[in-house]
């Protein structure tokens, strides 16, 4: 019994300066990264977490994301993103990531989707909604717009842009009622707004 006792604390104590070893190395990679990326060595900084990379682990996926994107390597920061996201399902954080090298590369079919898996995850979030409604827009959608505008401008009713891009979409979809109502809000906000008056000056 003393044998099996002695025998499971050395198994331990290895297996404990093993992980504070792997632990140390891996702080210190983080660490130099952050130093590179200070002085926009960003390649430098790729090569440090590089050096520690395991397919397993969020936080390098993630922050091989973020250098790769600083970098101008856009494919490898999506790569490196998309592993992030399928570690940590449940996580925002790596979604917004990804629309930055989507947004680089007009991928605009991938942001929408990547605003929608948000929304999935975090149904009232002001930004998104914002954004997704942005995207209908501008693809002339004005009914998908107003769905995604609402939310937003509920959550901000005061909002200068909730205000604005909220009073075009009811223009463009023959709300004019509703849309005179906030341009004149937006005014309120931002007086003399050009965009406003414009609107204003198109429903009399």
């Amino acid at each position: 019994m003393n044998l099996l006792k002695k025998t499971l604390a050395g198994i331990i104590t290895v297996t404990s300066l093993t992980l504070n070893s792997q632990n140390k190395t891996l702080a210190s990679a983080f660490s130099q990264s952050y130093d590179y990326e200070a002085i926009a060595k960003y390649d430098a900084a790729i090569s440090s977490i590089n050096a520690v990379y395991s397919a397993t682990s969020y936080e390098i996926n993630l922050r091989l994301g973020w250098l790769n994107y600083l970098a101008g390597k856009h494919k490898e920061s999506i790569s490196f993103y998309q592993k992030a996201i399928t570690l940590m399902p449940a996580a925002t954080e790596p979604k917004w990531a990804i629309i930055n090298p989507f947004t680089k590369l007009e991928s605009w079919n991938d942001i929408e989707k990547t605003y929608l898996a948000i929304l999935k995850l975090d149904p009232k979030n002001s930004t998104a909604n914002y954004n997704l409604g942005l995207i209908y827009y501008y693809r002339k959608d004005y009914f998908s717009a107003k769905k995604y505008f609402d939310v937003s401008l509920n959550l901000s009713p005061f909002g200068y842009n909730n205000m604005l891009m909220s009073a075009w979409t009811n223009y463009f979809l023959g709300n004019k009622s509703q849309a005179s109502v906030l341009f004149n809000k937006t005014l309120l906000y931002s007086p003399n707004d050009s965009s406003a008056l414009e609107g204003l000056s198109l429903i009399k």
